[in-house]
C-alpha cells in the first residue's frame, strides 16, 4: 500500500489538462471525495494491523469507481455490498449528509464496541441510516438474499403493503468477478433471470467489480463477460473505472433501467486490485512486476482527479491538497478510536444470539374430528395467514399441489398466490427469498421439501439467515420458519435423499431455533412459538417428521392414538418438553419419531413389569439442559433415544447435559448408524428401532416378570399424557 500511496502522491500535482470535457464538476468532485475517502481508510486498516490494533486488511483500493453507485443511487435504495465496495459506501454516507463515515469504518477496524454496524464483531460495510445491509459474503452468499429482496418489493407492491423503502426503491448488490463463478452466484443470477421470464418484478442492480484475480488466480480474460452477456433477459452494462465520465453515465442509466422496468439489470465494471488480496497477500508470488505498475497506471482515483484537471474544475495541486485532507481526517480519528472499549465478555458478544423467552400460552380446544400431523400443521398455517397479513409461505410444490404430503393443500387457493405461491427447484432461492422476504417487513414460512435437500443450501441459513442480528448487533433481523419435511421411517419414498436423518447440521448454526413437533397435539403450539420468535427477529427451523404425517394410532388399528382435536392458540415455550407417563423405572428422553416408538416400546415395557416416563425435547436447538437435568432428576436410570446418527445427532448433547448437571444415575443412549439410508427394506438394519429401545430399556432396568393380570398388548395409552 506504500507504493500505492507513493504513486498518488507523486502522480497529483503533475496532472495537466487533456482534451476538455464535458461534466458534471460538482458531481466529479463529490466521486473524487469519496474514492480519497476509502483509499485512506485502506491505508489506515494497514496502518493499525502493524501497530497492533487493527484486525481487518481487506480493501477496496482499486475499486474505488464504484462510488459512482452511491452518488447516483438513493439513499433510500437499499444496497448489500462486496467487501470491496469501501467507495460506494463512502459515496452514500456523503449523499445521506453523515459526518462520521470515516469515524465509523475506524471503529470497526479496531473491532470497538461503538463501531455502529456490528458492535465490534466484525468490519462490515453497513449503516441502518444508510440502508446498507451487512454482508461478510465472500462467496457471493448475499446475491440470493438480494434476488429476494427485490421479489418481496415486487409482491408487497401488488399487495399495497408498505416496505422500509418507497415503492421504486432499486435493490444494489455488489460482487467479485471471481465469485460468478460460485453456485450461490450462478442460482441467484438464474433465479433474477427466470423472474424476468416469468414477468414478475425484481428490481436488481447486480454490480460485478471485476479486478481480474480471485485471490491468486486470475479469471481467463472474456468470461465474466461472456457468463453475464449470456443471462436471458438480463440487461448488460459495461463501464470502466478508470473512465469517470463514461462511469457516471453508465451507472445513471443502469440504475434508471432498472427502477422503470422493475426488472433486474448486471453492471459489469471493470477495475484494478490495488494493493493485493489482503494484508497477508504478496501480489510478486504469483503477478510479474508489470502487470501490477499496469493496473497501478489504472487507479480509479487518479482517473478521477485527471478528469477533473481536465475539465478545468480543479488543478493536479488541488486534487492533492484534498487528498492530503483527507489523509490527515483519517489519522487524527485513527488516533482516537485506538483506545476504544472493545467487547470483553462472552455474554456481550453472543447478546445478539439470545433467544427471547416466551410466555405458555394454553391451547384452545375444539370440537371437531381429530387431526393428523399434517393436517394440524395444514390447518395452524390457514389461521396464521388468515390472522396476519405479512405471512408468505412457499417453496417447491406448495402452490398449486399443496406440498409433497398435502402439509399446504387448500392454502393457495384461500388466500391467493402472492401469498402462497411455488418458487424454482432451487434451494438456495427459496431460503434467498425468505432472506429478502424477512427484511421488507414478512414473515416468511418458505418450505424445504426434504431435510436433504437443506444441505445444498445449508449456508443461506448459517452465513446469512442466523448470522446478521450477530454482524449487526441487532440493528437488522429476518426472522422466519423455514419448515423441512425430514427424517426418517418413510415408507414408499426410499433411499437417502427421501430419508435424511442428518440433523447435525442445524445444531451447529449460532442462534438457530429448531423444534420437532412430533405429535399433532404439539405441532400448533411449536409452530405458533416459532412464529412468534420469527416476530421478534429469530430464525427458526420447523422440523417436521415425514413418516408421521399421515399416521393415525399408536399401539394397535383405531385406537387414533396419534390425532388430536383441532385446537388454536397455543404457544410452547422454547425448551419446554412434554412429559408422557410416570413410570418410575427409567425415562426415556427422545424426540421426533423416537417419541412414536418410544411410547410404542412403553408398552410392551409394561407387559415385563417395567414402568417408564418418556419425555418428548420437542426443542431439539437449543437444547435446555438445565430443564432436561430437572425432568430426568430422580431417575436412577435414563435412556436417550435418538433416531439421528450415531456420532452426528442430537443425543449427545442431551448426554452431556445430564453428565454437567452432575446427575448420578445410570445413563444410556441408542441412536441410528453412521450410514446413509439405503433403499428398500435394507433402511431398517441401519435405523433406530423400536426392539433396540426395548432391549435397551431391559439392559438398564433388568428384565421383570408382568403384573399380575397384566398379559397382551391391549392396554390403551392415556391420551391425556400425549395431547
Amino acid at each position: 500500500m506504500k507504493q500505492i500511496d507513493e504513486y498518488v502522491v507523486r502522480t497529483l500535482p503533475g496532472l495537466q489538462p487533456g482534451p476538455p470535457v464535458e461534466a458534471d464538476a460538482d458531481l466529479l468532485r463529490a466521486l473524487f471525495a469519496a474514492q480519497v475517502q476509502s483509499r485512506h481508510l485502506d491505508l489506515a486498516a494497514r496502518e493499525l494491523q502493524s501497530r497492533g490494533h487493527g484486525h481487518y486488511t481487506i480493501g477496496s483500493a482499486g475499486h474505488e469507481s464504484d462510488a459512482a453507485l452511491g452518488l447516483l443511487s438513493r439513499v433510500t435504495d437499499p444496497a448489500l455490498l462486496h467487501y470491496r465496495s469501501g467507495g460506494l459506501y463512502a459515496a452514500r454516507a456523503a449523499r445521506a449528509g453523515r459526518t462520521d463515515a470515516i469515524r465509523a469504518i475506524l471503529l470497526s477496524l479496531v473491532s470497538a464496541r461503538r463501531d455502529p454496524m456490528s458492535g465490534g464483531r466484525h468490519k462490515v460495510f453497513g449503516h441502518p441510516a444508510l440502508h446498507i445491509i451487512p454482508q461478510t459474503s465472500t462467496i457471493a452468499s448475499h446475491l440470493p438474499r438480494a434476488v429476494g429482496l427485490g421479489t418481496a418489493l415486487g409482491i408487497a407492491r401488488a399487495l399495497g403493503r408498505p416496505t422500509p423503502w418507497p415503492e421504486d426503491a432499486v435493490v444494489l448488490c455488489s460482487l467479485g468477478d471471481a465469485s460468478v463463478n460460485h453456485s450461490t452466484a450462478v442460482g441467484a443470477l438464474n433465479a433474477a433471470a427466470y423472474l424476468v421470464h416469468r414477468g414478475l418484478d425484481c428490481p436488481v442492480l447486480f454490480v460485478v467489480e471485476d479486478n481480474r484475480w480471485g485471490i491468486s488466480t486470475a479469471s481467463p480474460p472474456g468470461w465474466p463477460d461472456a457468463m453475464l452477456r449470456a443471462l436471458p433477459g438480463l440487461p448488460y452494462r459495461v463501464a470502466d473505472g478508470d473512465d469517470p465520465i463514461g462511469l457516471l453515465e453508465q451507472t445513471a442509466a443502469a440504475l434508471d433501467e432498472v427502477r422503470a422496468s422493475r426488472r433486474p439489470g448486471i453492471m459489469h465494471l471493470h477495475t484494478v486490485r490495488l494493493g493485493g488480496h489482503a494484508g497477508s497477500d504478496v501480489e510478486m508470488a504469483y503477478r510479474s512486476r508489470r502487470s501490477i505498475e499496469a493496473d497501478l497506471a489504472r487507479d480509479p482515483l487518479v482517473a478521477t482527479a485527471r478528469a477533473l484537471v481536465s475539465a478545468g474544475a480543479m488543478t493536479g495541486a488541488e486534487t492533492l491538497a484534498v487528498y492530503e485532507q483527507v489523509r490527515a481526517a483519517v489519522a487524527e480519528e485513527m488516533d482516537s478510536v485506538v483506545g476504544e472499549p472493545r467487547l470483553t465478555t462472552r455474554e456481550a458478544v453472543v447478546e445478539p444470539l439470545t433467544i427471547p423467552p416466551l410466555d405458555a400460552v394454553a391451547p384452545q380446544v375444539d370440537d371437531g374430528p381429530r387431526r393428523t400431523l399434517a393436517q394440524a400443521i395444514n390447518a395452524t398455517l390457514a389461521e396464521l395467514l388468515d390472522e396476519h397479513g405479512d405471512v408468505l409461505v412457499f417453496g417447491e410444490d406448495v402452490g398449486v399441489k399443496g406440498g409433497v404430503y398435502g402439509v399446504t393443500r387448500g392454502l393457495r387457493k384461500r388466500f391467493g398466490g402472492r401469498r402462497v405461491f411455488d418458487t424454482l427447484l432451487d434451494e438456495q432461492t427459496v431460503l434467498g427469498t425468505a432472506l429478502g422476504a424477512a427484511l421488507a417487513g414478512f414473515l416468511p414460512i418458505p418450505e424445504i421439501q426434504y431435510l436433504a435437500y437443506l444441505h445444498n443450501a445449508e449456508d443461506q441459513l448459517r452465513g446469512e439467515a442466523a448470522s446478521l442480528a450477530f454482524f449487526s448487533a441487532g440493528r437488522y433481523r429476518n426472522g422466519m420458519v423455514v419448515r423441512i419435511a425430514g427424517l426418517a421411517y418413510q415408507r414408499g419414498f426410499g433411499g437417502h435423499f427421501h430419508n435424511d436423518n442428518s440433523v447435525a447440521v442445524l445444531r451447529d448454526v449460532p442462534g438457530l431455533v429448531v423444534a420437532v413437533p412430533s405429535h399433532p397435539a404439539d405441532a400448533p403450539g411449536l409452530l405458533r412459538a416459532c412464529v412468534e420468535l420469527a416476530r421478534r427477529g429469530r430464525v427458526c427451523v420447523f422440523l417436521e417428521p415425514i413418516a408421521r404425517y399421515h399416521t393415525r394410532d399408536l399401539l394397535q388399528d383405531g385406537d387414533g392414538g396419534w390425532t388430536a382435536p383441532p385446537e388454536t392458540s397455543a404457544v410452547i415455550p422454547v425448551g419446554e418438553p412434554a412429559v408422557h407417563g410416570s413410570g418410575r423405572d427409567a425415562v426415556l428422553v427422545t424426540f421426533g419419531n423416537g417419541t412414536f416408538m418410544s411410547l410404542r416400546a412403553a408398552a410392551r415395557l409394561r407387559e415385563r413389569g417395567i414402568e417408564v416416563t418418556v419425555v418428548d425435547l420437542r426443542w431439539v436447538v437449543p437444547l435446555a439442559e438445565s430443564r432436561i437435568a430437572e425432568v430426568c432428576a430422580g431417575y436412577d436410570r435414563v435412556l436417550v433415544v435418538d433416531e439421528t446418527r450415531h456420532s452426528a445427532g442430537v443425543g449427545e448433547g442431551v448426554v452431556a447435559a445430564l453428565v454437567s448437571a452432575g446427575h448420578d444415575g445410570r445413563i444410556a443412549r441408542v441412536a441410528g448408524a453412521d450410514s446413509y439410508i439405503p433403499l428398500g427394506p435394507a433402511s431398517a438394519t441401519v435405523l433406530l428401532s423400536e426392539d433396540e429401545i426395548v432391549r435397551a430399556v431391559v439392559d438398564l432396568v433388568g428384565d421383570r416378570p408382568p403384573p399380575p393380570g397384566q398379559s397382551g398388548r391391549s392396554m390403551s395409552l392415556n391420551q391425556d399424557s400425549v395431547t
